[in-house]
């Protein structure tokens, strides 16, 4: 089967480099593009090293999210079924229906929410207050999905496991759920966080999401396998516009579903532990956030010049194609070493 999700893979690149143009063209008809602004962080304070490093992309096109999405979404509709009808040989660790329900009800329900706060943003709602949600709402949202999303694992495929290497399947029996609804949650967030310079957070995962499509091939896995294999494709079609100097932003829409949706590949491939080998930069982008964060309301001081750590990198003088790309050669060893982990 490889060689046929090799050649979906190229469908995928080929059907998204066909849109992504005039994707972009319309954002721009839409004014959906990010204004030049002093941003403010959570305390409502202003954060002259992001805007000293980023207002210069003032007008660049964000939502590139919604595209990959759409596209997936309607390739897999279209190609999975045909797989099915031309007896091509499909298997599944779990009910296939509840599977892919499961992963596209993320993919969406999360895409939907980051659209939410696109909007919200670029559309001048942030100053009328027109049904504006604070941090902690949206928080308890993402919460509040992911726990549907936990439970469908827990009760409709009888997920409760995650598998350790070297030591074999440890069962969590309900307690699979709060590790779950954590995992989706943070690599939510971690993956909007990281996503704040040209090609870092979508080549980062484009590395990921090809050593678990190597996992999901030995597991035999055909709805979660054709899935990456689109995804990726999209995903690098997008990519080519994406890096430095970005023509498009994958935006909220796009960050928020992507990275709760890799977590939930993971959950149902029973490989956390590579999740949190090969999905390090974007723990380490995220953590670097929350101790900030901390240490700046409960400390009253700064642990890091600025947060994100790659906007720390900035401010040391690092340029920012070569943050990116040592942090895809990072990326790189660590997928391989976590490829070797999930596979023992």
């Amino acid at each position: 089967m490889i060689h046929l999700y090799l050649g979906l893979l190229l469908f995928s690149f080929l059907i998204t480099s066909i849109l992504v143009v005039p994707f972009i063209n319309l954002l721009y008809r839409l004014k959906f593009q990010r204004q030049r602004q002093t941003t403010t962080d959570f305390q409502n304070k202003k954060t002259p090293i992001f805007d000293k490093f980023h207002n210069v992309k003032a007008g660049t096109p964000v939502g590139g999210g919604l595209l990959i999405i759409i596209s997936v979404c309607i390739m897999f509709l279209i190609l999975f079924p045909v797989l099915k009808f031309s007896k091509l040989f499909i298997s599944s660790n779990y009910q296939i229906n509840n599977e892919i329900i499961i992963i596209f009800f993320t993919f969406v329900s999360f895409g939907l929410l980051g659209l939410y706060d696109d909007i919200y943003k670029f559309f001048g709602f942030k100053k009328t207050g027109f049904f504006g949600l604070k941090l902690i709402h949206k928080l308890i949202l993402q919460l509040l999905i992911s726990t549907i999303i936990s439970l469908l694992i827990y009760l409709r495929l009888g997920i409760d496991f995650i598998y350790v290497p070297f030591v074999g399947v440890i069962h969590l029996n309900f307690f699979f759920i709060p590790i779950s609804v954590l995992l989706i949650t943070s690599f939510a967030n971690f993956f909007n966080i990281s996503d704040g310079l040209d090609g870092l957070s979508c080549g980062l995962l484009m590395i990921a999401l090809f050593a678990f499509w190597f996992l999901s091939n030995t597991s035999l896995d055909t709805p979660i396998s054709l899935f990456l294999a689109l995804w990726i494709g999209s995903l690098i079609a997008f990519l080519y516009f994406n890096i430095y100097p970005a023509r498009i932003w994958l935006g909220d829409v796009g960050s928020l579903s992507f990275g709760a949706t890799f977590a939930v590949i993971a959950l149902l491939l029973g490989k956390v532990v590579p999740l949190l080998i090969i999905g390090s930069p974007f723990i380490i982008e995220g953590m670097s956030s929350a101790i900030q964060i901390f240490s700046k309301r409960y400390l009253k001081k700064k642990i890091f010049p600025a947060a994100p750590i790659h906007l720390t990198l900035q401010q040391m003088g690092w340029e920012e194609p070569k943050i990116v790309t040592r942090a895809w050669l990072a990326g790189i060893i660590l997928a391989i070493f976590g490829l070797w982990l999930g596979l023992n």
